[in-house]
């Protein structure tokens, strides 16, 4: 197939998935995500950003019969197939309008249904004529290739992403930021918090992933910022060329490193404190599993960011080198103590009356490989707490 894209891991074809994807060699997908028309716009209203709006998407998302819905369904799941490896997945993705024709083709197929995810939107449009529950969730049906070989799923990452808990078929997930609008819009956008998730679930690095309805592309955004290759086919060609733009936009490192962490935020995901301390200092908390830091001048004045209920771990480092990660003894648990309590445990505060403590077992390190911004010093009283994945590949 002929790319419109100069990029090797992120191949983009304009046409009719039914067609090219016969193109793709047999066996050689790791992952399918496709984002189908959904059949919905059909002339109706809804509210964005407080505006009235209307919802239909394009001509490809209108004239949906049951009969069209069905055979345009089963042909491209159909062409799909041969194409997996034989321990790929499919991700579709859908509402009621199409998502149980979907799951139909895909038995017929002989496809085998995994899970049905429930994405709920944390931010979901208000149902404007008030009739009607509002419509916050979407459905993704997760199925592999066959029904007996086994498929890929990074049990453990999906685990540590969700706090050291098993991840359940609920997602409660952001709509689309502003931050993944800044090269133009497409009406039914994916976030990239949904694929990086989806993404680091069924694949590893230097995978193949498909998306027959590229749209803006975010599955192949989304792919190469997590080492993934992407292939990528549409019928509208202003939005693949709205793909390469946003794939343009990854070019430049600090706004990849950028991207990749604001889709990498979990809301459940298990979070680092980073403490800065002088090698001897620090030798000390190790030595008595107590890390403190500056709480104020004042009983209360402690200053935190979000996340601090969530914290499980500690890093200590001096300057940026011996970075250690610890297991705190007690998840999102802290006390304030005087510099006099302190003073009885072998310490020798300067800076303040009050301190923040956090006990943790010195004997459960954490290994991990990738360090980011331990060097950063903020005011020492403000705790830095970053997500565990900052530290740890996932992978």
């Amino acid at each position: 197939m002929s790319s419109l894209s100069v990029y090797s891991s992120f191949s983009l074809h304009h046409g009719d998935c039914r067609e090219l994807v016969k193109n793709i060699p047999d066996n050689s997908l790791d992952m399918i995500f496709a984002d189908p028309p959904y059949f919905l716009s059909n002339g109706g209203i809804s509210c964005k950003n407080g505006r009235m709006v209307c919802v239909d998407k394009g001509d490809w998302d209108k004239g949906g019969t049951p009969e069209y819905m069905y055979q345009f369904n089963k042909e491209w799941l159909a062409a799909c197939r041969p194409k997996l490896k034989d321990n790929g997945t499919i991700w579709i993705s859908g509402t009621y309008h199409n998502i149980f024709v979907v799951q139909r083709c895909l038995k017929e197929l002989g496809y085998k249904i995994l899970n049905y995810i429930t994405w709920q939107k944390s931010d979901p449009a208000p149902n404007i004529s008030c009739r009607y529950f509002t419509f916050s969730t979407e459905l993704i049906i997760w199925a592999r290739k066959s029904e007996k070989v086994p498929h890929k799923f990074n049990y453990d990452v999906m685990k540590r992403l969700n706090g050291d808990k098993q991840m359940t078929d609920v997602w409660r997930l952001s709509a689309v930021g502003l931050w993944e609008k800044t090269c133009g819009k497409h009406p039914t956008q994916k976030p990239l918090k949904l694929l990086y998730r989806i993404i680091l679930a069924s694949t590893n690095p230097g995978d193949i992933i498909l998306d027959p309805f590229a749209g803006s592309c975010t599955t192949g955004i989304a792919a190469n910022l997590l080492g993934r290759k992407f292939i990528g086919i549409d019928q509208e060609k202003e939005y693949l060329d709205l793909g390469i733009r946003r794939r343009q936009e990854i070019d430049d490192a600090e706004t990849a490193k950028k991207m990749l962490r604001k889709m990498s935020e979990s809301s459940n995901e298990s979070m680092v404190l980073i403490n800065h301390a002088t090698a001897e200092k620090r030798k000390q908390m190790i030595e008595k599993g107590i890390c403190y830091l500056r709480a104020g001048e004042s009983k209360g004045s402690l200053q935190i960011v979000n996340g601090f209920e969530k914290m499980k771990y500690v890093l200590l480092h001096t300057n940026g080198n011996e970075c250690q990660i610890f297991k705190l003894k007690k998840e999102g648990t802290f006390q304030i103590w005087t510099k006099e309590t302190l003073e009885k445990q072998g310490f020798h505060p300067e800076h303040a009356a009050y301190y923040i403590v956090l006990h943790f077992d010195s004997t459960q390190e954490v290994k991990f490989e990738k360090v980011s911004n331990i060097k950063e010093r903020l005011n020492t009283y403000r705790a830095k707490i970053r997500p565990l994945s900052d530290f740890i590949e996932l992978e």
